[in-house]
Order: C-alpha cells, then sequence, then structure tokens
C-alpha cells in the first residue's frame, strides 16, 4: 500500500459502514411497527427497495457526481469516476482507500430516501415509490451530498468546502434533505384516508423499540466513523452522540409527561431518533455539555413539533417531518452556539466567544437545503403521479397495501383463529341445548368451528390494527 495508508482507519471506516448499513433495517424494523398491520411489509419492503436501487446508482454515477472534482462553483461533482473507473487499490482518501470512503458515503445515500417513506406510509404505490427514489436520489441527494460532504481545498462544495457550513455527519444533507421531502410528498399524496378520524396507533411497540435500538446501535458508525479515522475526533463523536441521545430521550419524555400524563415507549423510542437526527450534525465540534443541551432541546421541541401536522392539516405518517426535518434543523444551528472550536473544527460558536458570524452560515445552509429539497421533490412527486400515478386506490389504501402490493401479509391471522375456534369448540358445543332427539349433541360441537372460526379470524385481524 501507498505511503500514508492506515489499516486501522481503514478498519475503522470499514466497520463504520457495515453500522451505517444496518440502520436501513432498523429503521423499517422502527417504521414497520409504527403502521398498521396491514401495512407492515411495505414498511420494511419501501426501505429495502432503497438498499438495492441507491447501490446501484452509487455505482454508476452517484460517487461521481456527489464526490467527483467540482464540475463548477461547487454546485455538482463531474463524470471523471462514472462506473467507478479509474479508482485503484492504492488510491487513497487521507489515510484510506478511496474504495472504503465510497462505501462508507454510499450507506449515507441508502438511508435518506428510505427516511422518506415514513411520511406517505400507508397509501403509495411500490413501484412509484421505486421511480422516486432513483429520481431524488439523482437530482437532490447526490447534488446536495457534494455542496456539502465536498472538501477540496476551497475548491469543493460550495456550503461546506466554500463557505463554511458545518455538518459533520449529514444533518443538512440527510435528515433536512429527507424530511423537507418527506413534506412535499405528503402535500402531493394527500391525507390518508381516516386521517384525525380512525385510530392509526402503532400495532407493534417491540417492533418499534426493536428499530429504535438498531439505529441507535447503527448511528455511531454514522457519526464517528464521519471522522474518517480512528482518532479523537471520532471517540469525541461517539461520546456526543451517546450523550445527545439519552438526554433526548429524556426531554421528550418529560414533554409527554407534562403534555399528556403519561411516558410511553413510543416516546422513548421517538425521542432517541430525535437526539440522534440533532447530533448528527453537530457531534464533531461540541462538547459533551454541549451535547446534553442540544439532546434537551430536540427532545422536546421535536415532541411538540410531531402536532404540527394536525394544526396545519397534513398527514406526515410517521412524523418524518416532527423528527428530521426540525431535528435535523436544531442541530445545524446550534452549531452556531455551542461549537466550541477544539474538537473536530476550528470554527466557535456564540457560547463560546465566536459571535453571530457561525450562527448566520448554518442558517443559510438549513434554509437552501430545505427550499432546494422541497422543490424538486415536489416537482418530482408531481411528475409521477402525473405520469403512473403515486397512490394506490382506496380500495387497497382500506384493505391493506400488503396484499395488493406484495401478495403478502406481515401476520398470519387465519392461523390465530383457527386456533381459538379449535379451542373455543367443546364450550360451544356443550352450550347448545339437545333437541327432540332428530339433533345430537355432537352435531351442534362439530358444527361450532364452520362458523366460528372466521369470526374469530375477523376480530382478531381488527383488533390487531
Amino acid at each position: 500500500m501507498p505511503d500514508g495508508f492506515s489499516a486501522g482507519d481503514t478498519a475503522f471506516v470499514l466497520i463504520s459502514a457495515a453500522l451505517v448499513m444496518v440502520m436501513t433495517p432498523g429503521l423499517a424494523f422502527f417504521y414497520g411497527g409504527m403502521v398498521r398491520a396491514k401495512s407492515t411489509l411495505n414498511m420494511l419492503a419501501m426501505s429495502f427497495l432503497s438498499l438495492g436501487i441507491v447501490t446501484v446508482l452509487w455505482v454508476l454515477y452517484g460517487y461521481s457526481l456527489s464526490f467527483g472534482p467540482d464540475a463548477g462553483f461547487g454546485l455538482i461533482g463531474n463524470l471523471d469516476f462514472l462506473g467507478m473507473r479509474g479508482i485503484g487499490l492504492n488510491d487513497l482518501t487521507g489515510t484510506i482507500p478511496v474504495t472504503a470512503f465510497s462505501v462508507f458515503q454510499l450507506m449515507f445515500a441508502i438511508i435518506t430516501p428510505a427516511l422518506i417513506s415514513g411520511a406517505i406510509a400507508d397509501r403509495a404505490k411500490f413501484a412509484a415509490w421505486g421511480l422516486f427514489v432513483a429520481l431524488w436520489v439523482t437530482v437532490v441527494y447526490f447534488p446536495v451530498a457534494h455542496w456539502v460532504f465536498m472538501v477540496d481545498g476551497g475548491k469543493g462544495g460550495w456550503l461546506g468546502d466554500r463557505n463554511g457550513v458545518i455538518d459533520f455527519a449529514g444533518g443538512t444533507a440527510v435528515h433536512i434533505n429527507a424530511g423537507v421531502a418527506g413534506l412535499a410528498l405528503c402535500l402531493v399524496l394527500g391525507k390518508r384516508i381516516g386521517f384525525k378520524k380512525d385510530p392509526m396507533r402503532p400495532h407493534s411497540l417491540p417492533l418499534v423499540m426493536l428499530g429504535s435500538g438498531l439505529l441507535w446501535f447503527g448511528w455511531f458508525g454514522f457519526n464517528a466513523g464521519s471522522a474518517l479515522a480512528a482518532n479523537g475526533v471520532a471517540a469525541m463523536a461517539f461520546v456526543n452522540t451517546q450523550v445527545a441521545t439519552g438526554a433526548a430521550l429524556v426531554g421528550w419524555l418529560v414533554f409527554e409527561k407534562l403534555k399528556h400524563g403519561a411516558f410511553t415507549t413510543l416516546g422513548a423510542a421517538s425521542g432517541a431518533v430525535a437526539g440522534l437526527v440533532a447530533i448528527t450534525p453537530a457531534c464533531g465540534s461540541v462538547s459533551p455539555l454541549g451535547a446534553v443541551a442540544i439532546g434537551l432541546i430536540a427532545g422536546a421541541v421535536c415532541a411538540a413539533a410531531i402536532s404540527l401536522k394536525y394544526r396545519l392539516g397534513f398527514d406526515d405518517s410517521l412524523d418524518v417531518v416532527g423528527v428530521h426535518a426540525v431535528g435535523g434543523a436544531i442541530g445545524s444551528l446550534l452549531i452556531g452556539l455551542f461549537a466550541t472550536g477544539g474538537v473536530g473544527q476550528t470554527a466557535k460558536g456564540l457560547f463560546y466567544g465566536g459571535g453571530l458570524g457561525q450562527l448566520g452560515k448554518q442558517a443559510m445552509g438549513v434554509a437552501v437545503v430545505a427550499a432546494y429539497s422541497f422543490v424538486m421533490s415536489w416537482l418530482l412527486a408531481k411528475a409521477i403521479d402525473k405520469t403512473v400515478g403515486f397512490r394506490v386506490s382506496e380500495e387497497v389504501e382500506v384493505a391493506g397495501i400488503d396484499q395488493a402490493e406484495h401478495a403478502e401479509s406481515a401476520y398470519d391471522f387465519s392461523a390465530v383463529g383457527a386456533g381459538l375456534a379449535r379451542a373455543l369448540a367443546p364450550a360451544v358445543g356443550s352450550a347448545v341445548p339437545a333437541e327432540s332427539g332428530t339433533a345430537k349433541a355432537g352435531t351442534a360441537t362439530s358444527a361450532a368451528p364452520k362458523s366460528a372460526a372466521p369470526k374469530t379470524a375477523e376480530k382478531t385481524e381488527v383488533d390487531a390494527r
């Protein structure tokens, strides 16, 4: 290997990439548990589809557009690396191979559109969703990743490298980008049938908790791995990730208790994710005390923000806007207050003697990414809706999108119903009085399962939903 290569740094980044990959299945479980039983598989599949589509596009042209030499004004990379050509085993980015850096960044590109899927749960055509993912990463994610992440000595991306916007691991490029895109899709697809009228509670809180735990675990790769080296900055980013997430969990639960009178497991899971989102841009520039403040603020503010959909009338099914757009904005803006200038970046926030300059830069980054993402996402969704159609029919939505789009269901309720019917059959038979010698007791008993089984199965499915 060439001079400057570090086996330790390379191993660290590759492990971090694997951790970030686990976040997408974790997100699938998180979202899958939050929807009704009839939409579970669809939510899992929407995240997994991103794994397939974005991986292929990244190799074809995504990496080149995101991290190729700038094609002009810091807006987009050129096509020098089309098909990953020209990248050899000995080519380095810092102390790691370019291939290791590329696969690490690929995992960011995969999970970003997957985050959007929660905003349109229960009502999107699967093929239309796949088309949207392919178009969205091409015209939204790849350019924004170049703006924010491409560093080339002042000749890279126009937000990060040229204008000093700090985003250590994706508060703007990932979370604000996805959260605002989710809002655009909500407006194009419209509200779910029964929104504000029917109960749409999570069907499996254990799945939600499992998903949030996997996200928390994988997020250490997301944030610490963004140091691209096994060093002190990575260690501080790791610590800040844990600290902010714990603080946000507490902040959300306290707000929830004061507002609604209970500490819910859904609130704990959502608070943790809000903290992970908020600390993502800031984990390489704040101290652990700053991370505590960011986490507490994000937990409480995001808990309050999820009610916006009821006040403003947009149906963000799984609170993508309230958690990711709001949480990403909080974390990005608070860098302008809490950046110490002594962790991974030299810029200082207002509370550390840096004045308002960095806060202004952070506000610009938030506003630009949000505006670009919203406009382009709305246009793409509208075009898909007008051509191939983006939303399933009313009949499919009511009956359940899993069967219509995937010909499967997450749970076999008929087996449960049949088991209950068999268990109840003796009691049903003994409760039927024998009449005038023409009907035997055994006849009543044997007939019971035929009528009882489907009724029990139907009730079981309704209760689970």
